[in-house]
């Protein structure tokens, strides 16, 4: 559906998303001063759908008839998926240090190469399998870091792990789905889906969900613009020029916008082992970006 001509340099649209979706968990953490974090995803994805339905709505009703019927239940699949990452990943954030669950969150290449590799048959080079160890590693020093936490720590990190695994899932639907509908015409109903499941797990759940400060209302409003329009939508669109390996390897430098912002913004100094696995994993970047971007 896109132009393979490239009008912007797909490295520096993942620069401006991985710096977007950077400020989530601060947002994320400002907000569970008020709200439960149930409810903080389920407004992130719905105001971002409201935000992006003048837009989505016409793509959708051009491209998406367009689909085969299994196209179409990978659609579905996709935001199922996006809605469990989130409700999963932001839980986290409310029982972990943001360094420790933005580092583990971010470990999805480990589980996107695995599945490229065991189900899709997908070669991954030996730059990108040493990256993605070295990482991983690093993730390790993180988790072991927080064993000493308690049980609400463990939990923590295990919920992270499934953000990461259902991030892996999410980006290698989209790889599949992305050629052939545009930008607009992939995100909205994927947003749109997710939106719908979590909101729906909010209400059952008995979440409050309104009645808040003005400012619980800014943090959710920016946390729909900044880390979820810009900055997933911009992973989503270089997902048709590159590999998902490479765009989820990308986002591991997540952790160092996200930790500086909490320290600043929190007052949230990262643990010591959150710096010692957060330099792994910084070095794991560098060895897996020689990775096939194609």
């Amino acid at each position: 559906m896109e132009s393979k001509s490239k009008q912007f340099p797909p490295a520096l649209i993942l620069v401006i998303g991985v710096t977007a979706i950077s400020t989530a968990s601060t947002f994320i953490r400002l907000a569970q001063n008020e709200i439960d974090s149930v409810a903080i995803a389920a407004w992130r994805l719905a105001i971002a759908s409201l935000l992006l339905a003048p837009f989505g709505v016409p793509a959708c009703i051009r491209e998406i008839r367009k689909l085969n019927g299994k196209e179409i239940a990978l659609l579905l699949a996709s935001g199922i998926i996006l809605g469990f990452h989130f409700m999963a990943w932001v839980s986290s954030l409310s029982m972990v240090s943001v360094a420790s669950s933005v580092v583990l969150v971010t470990t999805a290449p480990l589980f996107v190469a695995a599945i490229s590799f065991i189900f899709l048959k997908e070669k991954i080079t030996k730059w990108a399998i040493v990256g993605i160890l070295v990482a991983m590693a690093g993730s390790a020093v993180i988790g072991l870091g927080d064993i000493g936490g308690g049980k609400d720590s463990i939990i923590g990190d295990l919920l992270a792990l499934a953000g990461a695994i259902t991030a892996a899932i999410y980006f290698i639907i989209g790889k599949r789905l992305r050629p052939k509908l545009s930008l607009m015409g992939y995100v909205f109903p994927v947003y749109a889906i997710a939106a719908i499941l979590v909101m729906s797990v909010a209400l059952f759940s008995g979440a409050q969900l309104s009645g808040y400060a003005n400012k619980t209302w800014l943090w959710l409003f920016l946390l729909a613009i900044l880390p979820q329009i810009v900055g997933h939508s911009s992973l989503n669109w270089a997902l048709a020029y590159m590999s998902p390996v490479y765009v989820t390897m990308s986002v591991l430098a997540e952790p160092v916008g996200s930790v500086i912002l909490a320290w600043l913004v929190l007052g949230e100094a990262p643990p010591a082992m959150a710096i010692v696995g957060g330099i792994l994993i910084f070095a794991g970047i560098l060895v897996g970006s020689r990775q096939s971007k194609t």
